[in-house]
């Protein structure tokens, strides 16, 4: 299977979508309707704190925690109302997969405003959500509006003209420049998206024209509304995915749900009528992603070991602030000399990592460790292989030089939680350590709790209530060490084993019968 399909999972109570490229997973979305994102959602909002230490404030949005504001969010911090300074994400903030690389315009930063000269306590402002509670923090809210299209980003607080950096003839840039400029007013902005190449004006024209009217609805909700208030809700995740994802590299389009293949046609013959014919009903008894065998890759992304064809394998550990990447060499041996071995493993860890990362959704700083090589001819070689590895990936990735020591920092674009946090929960057991103690450590523990506690002139008997492992422990392995300790405390010592203890968890009483509060 070599061509690139666009699947739609929607018939279950979570919608999936999957994108296989050459019949490889390189991206995956889950939505539950429930638990929707809020990202790219537009409030009427109103300030309940103002932090000038941090240059930031709270905004109350109708959701549990506050929005974040920072002051280089708040466009009257550019002056002139944010036209002279347009941050990245701010071109697109919908949270999902969109064009990232977009942006070619002015980057200069604004001058230094401060957030309580620009904000006050009890102020209502529209705000737009750039990026969804990730974690303990709260969503992140921006008020540079941002309204995509499916060829253009419409920008009403800035004005200026950007163009996707996937558009790379710069015959065409010009022409799509020239065409907007014309067609455009002043006081507001455009990013002309990759899906805008080839296009002609009548086409900007009509998803201008739709999108200016969407914005005067806004308007028009936000001054009589009450605060906070929600105004604008971005489109749910299968039609985020068929505008974003359906280009003409995307030879068809897959869905298993009759209901959502007519919204989606219904979709397309309004907004992008060439695709129409590359939308297919899946009709097959076998589910869609298992016969793609997608359901099964879905499962690796769970794992923290990911296995190379060649025998090497990576181990991704995702940290609350970073992600680290390991590449080891594991069963691979090679051919040749020791570097030349070391550099092919590495060059074919880069395409793995870059399509984990997009699976995956891995956001923020990432930690690459590659495998040591002596040759500053082959670090750059596969520094170079990775750049070019995550040209294809949609969220804007910053790659730093690759160092003596064969690491690499990097931070890729976060709008929303990782694939795996999204799907898992800390464990219940271990508390989301990922380790717990040793039987070994528990049961000195228990002796030296005794030791510490229990008094002969108080104490007539101690009874431990424990894990049975360690109960095994204490009364055959470490018998020795209790039976010292009665002689010195001249108290007996009764071990029992509880079923439903944690491992780690433990009791220790007076009395057999007496009442037990865990220790």
């Amino acid at each position: 299977m070599s061509e690139n399909i666009l699947l739609i999972n929607a018939e279950g109570a979570e919608h999936r979508v999957a994108l296989l490229e050459a019949g490889q997973l390189t991206e995956a979305y889950i939505e539950r309707p429930k638990e929707r994102g809020l990202a790219g959602n537009i409030y009427k909002g109103r300030v309940i704190r103002v932090l000038p230490g941090m240059q930031a404030a709270f905004v109350d949005i109708g959701i549990e925690k506050a929005a974040f504001l920072h002051v280089a969010d708040v466009a009257d911090a550019a002056g002139d109302g944010g036209a002279s300074y347009i941050k990245d994400e701010h071109t697109n903030n919908t949270g999902d997969p969109t064009d990232n690389n977009l942006a070619d315009g002015p980057r200069t930063p604004p001058r230094e405003m401060e957030i309580q000269k620009l904000l006050h306590e009890g102020q209502e402002i529209v705000v737009q959500v750039s990026k969804d509670p990730l974690g303990t923090k709260g969503a992140r809210v921006t008020t540079y509006i941002s309204l995509p299209g499916r060829h253009l980003v419409f920008m009403p607080t800035v004005s200026h003209v950007g163009i996707s950096r996937r558009i790379t003839s710069e015959d065409e840039r010009k022409r799509l420049r020239d065409t907007l400029e014309e067609l455009r007013s002043e006081q507001v902005g455009y990013i002309i998206r990759t899906a805008a190449e080839g296009q002609s004006a009548e086409k900007l024209a009509t998803d201008m024209d739709f999108l200016t009217k969407l914005w005067e609805e806004i308007q028009r909700k936000s001054d009589p509304a009450s605060t906070p208030s929600l105004l604008h809700a971005d489109l749910d995740l299968i039609l985020r995915c068929v505008r974003d994802l359906l280009n003409l590299e995307v030879e068809s389009c897959l869905v298993d749900d009759p209901k959502q293949y007519e919204r989606i046609r219904n979709f397309i013959e309004a907004f992008m009528p060439k695709y129409l014919n590359r939308v297919k009903l899946y009709v097959l008894e076998e589910p869609i992603f298992d016969h793609y065998g997608t359901e099964t890759e879905l499962d690796r992304v769970l794992d923290r070991k990911v296995w190379l064809k060649s025998g090497g394998y990576l181990v991704i550990d995702q940290a609350e602030a970073l992600t680290a990447i390991d590449v080891n060499t594991g069963r691979y041996v090679g051919r040749r000399s020791l570097e030349d071995t070391i550099t092919r493993l590495n060059l074919e860890a880069v395409r793995e990592i870059a399509t984990q990362l997009r699976v995956r959704n891995l956001g923020g700083i990432i930690i690459i460790d590659f495998i040591d090589m002596e040759k500053e001819l082959n670090r750059d070689k596969v520094w170079r292989t990775l750049v070019e590895a995550l040209r294809r990936d949609r969220a804007r990735s910053n790659v730093g030089k690759i160092s003596e020591l064969c690491l690499v920092e990097m931070t890729r674009k976060r709008t929303r939680e990782s694939l795996g946090r999204m799907l898992t929960q800390p464990c219940f057991y271990c508390d989301g350590k990922g380790y717990i103690k040793s039987p070994t450590t528990v049961c000195f523990e228990i002796l030296r709790h005794i030791r510490r506690e229990c008094h002969p002139d108080r104490w007539q008997a101690v009874h431990v209530y424990c894990h049975p492992e360690v109960a095994v422990f204490l009364a055959q392995v470490e018998n020795e060490h209790v039976t010292n300790l009665e002689e010195r405390l001249s108290i007996p010592i009764h071990v029992n084993a509880e079923h439903t203890f944690h491992l780690e968890q433990y009791e220790v009483c007076e009395a057999a019968d007496r009442s037990r509060n865990g220790i």
